[in-house]
């Protein structure tokens, strides 16, 4: 008999990962030519035609009223400090450059905390090769004898910025606990999978956990799955898109392995994929292929499902 899960240490090394979302961002008419002034040291505003509001940065609709019919402005690299707060990453600020209606916020630099005062004139510091970005503008330093700028017409203007690349890479590591913490464990150190037997004791739970899908209550002691299993439902994925883990065509499956009775989302390779729809639909029998190299207690270690034969696979 396996131990219960509750037998397990808890205080397992967490497993680092990683979560990257690259993405592009349309920027709009507005926005694409206040980042495209950047580099021109110029700052673009936009005046809006109901009533002469005036929003800088540029924007595409009007903040007040929604209108979205506006010309684009030169605003000066002057305005008045409104509100400031002190954060980690320094001091941030609203400044409300000289003719605009709206708030600008921004970083403040050249000063401290104390040497600040709400209505303090300010003026925009800029950055070496300040390229096609709001951090082209390092910041707003005190300048207290700047003189009040005004709104003008912009002449000239540069191509708008059309696609803006950006990529977020989130770092965190995740503590499986114990139930968890052994099917990755067993599954890098003995090859084996491991599941939970239901509260009645009727089939494994996989992936294991502590309470039963069904009735609710504390699951049952561990057993060890087949590495056969069969295909309940499964895809054939074409489309590429970010994020995959290999190159289209592959497929997609759900498997119920021998002895579980819940299912476990793998792919299926080593077949001719011209035949994929014949070859692989639910009812199909398949078993775990590992994967050659150094272990990583995850289900990566399994590198695909391949397709075996008939009912005599389950024994």
């Amino acid at each position: 008999m396996l131990s219960i899960p509750d037998t397990y240490p808890i205080d397992l090394k967490p497993f680092p990962s990683d979560l990257s979302m690259p993405y592009t961002l349309t920027p709009g008419r507005a926005a694409g030519i206040f980042l495209a002034e950047i580099g021109n040291k110029r700052i673009v505003g936009s005046r809006f035609r109901d009533g002469g509001t005036v929003a800088v940065p540029a924007q595409d609709f009007c903040p007040k009223t929604g209108d979205s019919e506006f010309d684009l402005v030169e605003a000066p690299s002057t305005g008045t400090l409104n509100a400031f707060t002190e954060t980690e990453a320094g001091i941030i600020g609203l400044i409300r450059i000289d003719g605009s209606d709206f708030d600008f916020p921004h970083q403040i630099v050249d000063a401290g905390y104390d040497d600040l005062t709400v209505g303090d004139r300010v003026e925009a510091v800029w950055g070496e090769g300040a390229g096609e970005s709001i951090l082209g503008i390092k910041g707003f330093k005190p300048s207290p004898k700047a003189p009040v700028g005004s709104i003008k017409p912009l002449e000239n203007p540069a191509k708008q910025v059309e696609v803006v690349p950006y990529r977020m890479d989130l770092h965190y590591e995740h503590a499986f606990g114990p139930y968890y913490g052994r099917l990755f464990d067993e599954i890098k150190t003995n090859r084996r999978i491991m599941g939970v037997r239901t509260s009645n004791g009727e089939g494994a739970l996989l992936p294991p956990r502590e309470l039963d899908d069904i009735t609710h209550k504390k699951t049952g002691t561990w057993v060890e799955v087949k590495q056969t299993g069969t295909v309940r439902a499964c895809s054939v994925i074409h489309l590429q898109f970010i994020g995959q883990k290999q190159p289209p065509p592959y497929i997609y499956a759900e498997i119920i392995l021998d002895g579980a009775l819940t299912r476990l989302i793998h792919n299926i390779s080593g077949i001719d994929m011209s035949r994929a729809k014949e070859l692989v639909k639910p009812g199909t029998r398949v078993r775990a292929v590992w994967r050659d190299g150094e272990p990583t207690g995850s289900l990566a270690d399994i590198s695909h499902f391949e397709v075996i034969g008939g009912e005599d696979e389950r024994s």
